[in-house]
């Protein structure tokens, strides 16, 4: 089968189109035929191994996974003996990210645990686009964030793949929306349903007199301390994503902030979640949840969608066909 493999860390040139051995479904695994995958911030850390402490994870020399590529949707080839949830045939999607990674290929093999079945309103690349940047989303904003009908909610970095899915998924709760994006995002932003838009080349929300209660930082690079001072009182920032020194910051200053005021401040990491795909398929067949979808790449071109992609202008996100 043809794979995009990176045997070394480095730029997108790292990324080689090689034919490698297809793999072989285990008792407990499903072969699923590739149609299609996404790119996304995980992406770039395993191809790069930065920041460094990712390699303890990802391999210290080299990547521990020659095949990178977290999304996929495609149909169920064949399944092992004790698989249980799916069979030939089926329209699946999933999350690689917690099983070896392995989604910019024709072929793989992985737990059941890893998918889901793909909402059957989206074509494949629509579905690639889901199963990384929506939990990290649904998770974010749910589990760290405590989310409720009502509560104000900011999404700084609301035109990327992260960022358009967490609009989506807080209206869908109850939750009053603002966006902060760029001017040309404007418009997407409140077609997907953002309440307010906050066009950051022409003013910063730090500098409004509006607190949230919950601050969302998809991205961004301001300190600490603006995000606190845009808070209401018992209002929490999550920080997703961003630069590393706003990374490092919520990881040294949240837990002393935390402890010392009335206002959370915390760092999180998607993590892998079946129940949570198929808490995804649920709001998108009910209508809740669309995809946005910039560029689409062909697995030829897979180098091309990582500089495109690294340049962090992205509206939504960058799909791969397969």
């Amino acid at each position: 089968m043809k794979a995009i493999v990176s045997n070394q860390y480095g730029t997108p040139d790292v990324l080689k189109l090689k034919d490698v051995e297809k793999p072989i479904p285990k008792d407990n695994q499903v072969l699923v035929r590739i149609h299609a995958s996404s790119v996304n911030f995980g992406n770039l850390v395993l191809l790069k191994g930065e920041p460094f402490l990712a390699r303890f994870v990802f391999g210290l020399r080299k990547p521990k996974y020659p095949i990178p590529g977290g999304d996929i949707a495609g149909r169920v080839e064949a399944v092992g003996k004790d698989v249980t949830q799916f069979a030939p045939g089926d329209e699946v999607f999933g999350d690689l990210s917690g099983c070896g990674w392995g989604g910019y290929a024709e072929y793989v093999a992985v737990p059941e645990s890893a998918l889901a079945m793909k909402p059957g309103n989206l074509t494949y690349e629509e579905a690639a686009a889901f199963p990384m940047a929506a939990t990290t989303a649904l998770q974010s904003l749910r589990d760290k964030g405590k989310t409720q009908a009502g509560k104000k909610v900011l999404i700084n970095g609301a035109s990327g793949g992260v960022g358009t899915f967490a609009v989506q998924i807080a209206k869908a709760m109850g939750a009053e929306v603002t966006a902060v994006c760029s001017t040309r995002n404007a418009e997407t932003a409140k077609s997907i349903g953002a309440d307010y838009v906050i066009d950051y080349k022409k003013e910063s929300f730090t500098q409004k007199p509006e607190r949230y209660d919950l601050i969302l930082g998809v991205n961004g690079h301001q300190p600490i301390s603006a995000y606190k001072n845009a808070l209401n009182d018992n209002g929490i920032f999550v920080h997703v994503g961003g630069s590393e020194s706003q990374m490092f910051q919520a990881m040294a200053l949240g837990p002393w902030i935390s402890m010392t005021s009335n206002k959370k401040v915390g760092s999180f990491l998607q993590r892998q979640n079946q129940h949570d795909l198929i808490a995804i398929k649920e709001l998108v067949e009910a209508g809740k949840v669309k995809p946005v979808i910039d560029r689409k790449y062909q697995l030829s071109d897979v180098a091309d969608a990582f500089r495109y992609f690294s340049e962090g202008h992205a509206q939504g996100k960058v799909v791969i066909t397969i």
